[in-house]
């Protein structure tokens, strides 16, 4: 019964992992359940093989494409070994209403053109085959008789199947191309023979070490000073790249020492560029205020001096142009101003007068002294010119926190201030108000400071201020650099295009 079959042309659905075969029924074995078909097709390819041979169980679904009738036994399914294998070439295969394949057979014609792809399409194409591609047919039968019987049969006809890595591969070479002879893709990536393949791992240490890295570099040096290529310009060093506001041209080197005092500094600072700004003592400090003014640098001009380098400051701190600006009129900061009856206070009533100018509020403690120094006298008259608001009584500060503390209390002669109650009163107010602190020109670290700043403000050049000033600044008042050299000072200005600069501890 199973020998009427023989010759018939079927399609062979394995599953996804083998695919569908095509081809004629070479052998049915009843007693193995196995069925060979020759000239067998994979998926619409011809096999590199010319009988595969299946088992039942691998068997999803048969169909019969045609069978033979007496004395007919090679029509419809040979198909010029090209036209196997593609359903609805000279065959067309539905499904019937029971679930079964069913065959609609029609008739061939020479005239009619055929829809075949062009990797089928064998007619206009050359085979080559290498010698070394070329085995007997006793070969390949046995070797598809023991895959048949083996585990693994579907992992390897599916690399038979595959056009990449047989060794049988044929390589088409189409005709009329411009280059003669096209190269399969596939081949070139995956068509070496997997027994020159090493088995070890690649010893990526030990060829490493064998590169002496030093005496190569050494040799390139070498080579490089006897044929002149660094003089010829070639570039050894990556080259340096430049700041917007630096300058590419070569100049003299820079001097970061450019302020000299007479007498060694007990400390230094730098500026944001790298200066050097030596500090100075108290009795030279005074002495250089004391010649400016000889020449003209007034006390006058020194307090107007110091409340715009202040005021500058101060509204830096309050936020700047984010926080004064029209649009933002119900922010309207509050600064208190704490001054004493000296030259320092002076210049904290100078300071406020610019801050009410420029919309800040400004809540002024001056305390009240029979007699006045002409220069308080002269700022509280023009302080009471704005919209600010002068109190002579702690009790008249903000309960709430301010915005800023100015803190013009401490004096360097008037020690004796310290000790009166108004001075304790405030000292407390500031502490507890937990607002910053900014000290204009305060005293030196050896004298105690009631209140703790968090910036401090210096005038010319700083004096040895202690930590508790926190972080210092220094603004130019105008004192010319003639004026520096006449008391020993050998002075080039650290202020660049400002008026006001940090300073850093060294």
């Amino acid at each position: 019964m199973a020998t009427d079959w023989l010759g018939s042309i079927v399609s062979i659905n394995c599953g996804e992992s083998l695919g569908v075969y095509q081809g004629r029924v070479s052998a049915v074995d009843q007693v193995s359940q196995t069925i060979s078909l020759t000239r067998p097709f994979h998926n619409g390819v011809k096999c590199l093989v010319p009988e595969v041979t299946f088992r039942a169980g691998d068997i999803t679904e048969l169909k019969i494409l045609e069978i033979p009738g007496p004395g007919d036994s090679r029509q419809c399914g040979d198909l010029q070994q090209t036209e196997m294998g593609i359903p609805g070439v000279g065959c067309q295969v539905g499904p019937s209403q029971n679930g079964t394949g069913k065959v609609l057979k029609k008739p061939m014609s020479s005239s009619a053109p055929q829809n075949i792809p062009r990797r089928t399409d064998m007619k206009n194409q050359d085979i080559i085959i290498s010698p070394q591609q070329q085995c007997s047919k006793s070969y390949m039968d046995r070797h598809v008789e023991t895959l048949t019987q083996s585990k693994g049969f579907r992992r390897r006809h599916n690399s038979w199947s595959s056009s990449s890595r047989h060794p049988n591969q044929v390589t088409p070479k189409k005709s009329g191309l411009k280059n003669g002879q096209m190269k399969n893709k596939d081949d070139e990536c995956f068509g070496d023979d997997i027994d020159e393949i090493p088995d070890t791992d690649f010893d990526f240490e030990g060829n490493l070490a064998l590169f002496d890295k030093a005496a190569v570099f050494e040799e390139i040096e070498t080579y490089e000073r006897r044929s002149g290529t660094r003089s010829r310009g070639t570039p050894n060093e990556k080259p340096a790249r430049y700041r917007h506001d630096e300058n590419i041209l070569e100049s003299e080197p820079i001097v970061y020492r450019r302020i000299v005092v007479p007498q060694n500094a007990n400390k230094e600072f730098c500026t944001d560029s790298g200066l050097v700004v030596p500090s100075v003592s108290y009795e030279l400090h005074k002495k250089l205020l004391s010649v400016a003014e000889k020449h003209g640098l007034t006390l006058e001009r020194r307090l107007e001096m110091t409340g715009v380098c202040a005021s500058q400051m101060a509204l830096s701190l309050l936020g700047g142009p984010n926080r004064l600006n029209p649009k933002n009129v119900h922010q309207r900061p509050t600064v208190a101003l704490l001054c004493g009856p000296h030259v320092k206070g002076a210049q904290g009533i100078s300071c406020g007068r610019h801050l009410s100018n420029h919309d800040v509020h400004v809540i002024l403690f001056l305390p009240n002294f029979v007699k006045m120094l002409e220069s308080i006298t002269n700022e509280l008259n023009l302080f009471s010119k704005t919209q600010g608001q002068q109190v002579s009584s702690v009790k008249d500060l903000p309960d709430t926190p301010v915005d800023l503390v100015i803190n013009c209390l401490d004096c360097h002669e008037n020690a004796f201030l310290r000790d009166q109650p108004w001075y304790k009163a405030v000292v407390d107010w500031a502490n507890q108000n937990r607002a910053p602190v900014l000290s204009i020109d305060p005293p030196i670290n050896e004298m105690e400071q009631g209140i703790d700043a968090k910036w401090s403000l210096a005038l010319g050049l700083p004096l040895p201020l202690g930590e508790r000033a926190g972080r210092v600044y220094l603004c130019d008042i105008g004192i010319p650099q003639k004026v520096f050299q006449e008391v020993g000072i050998n002075y080039h200005s650290p202020f660049g295009c400002k008026f006001v600069i940090p300073l850093h501890s060294t």
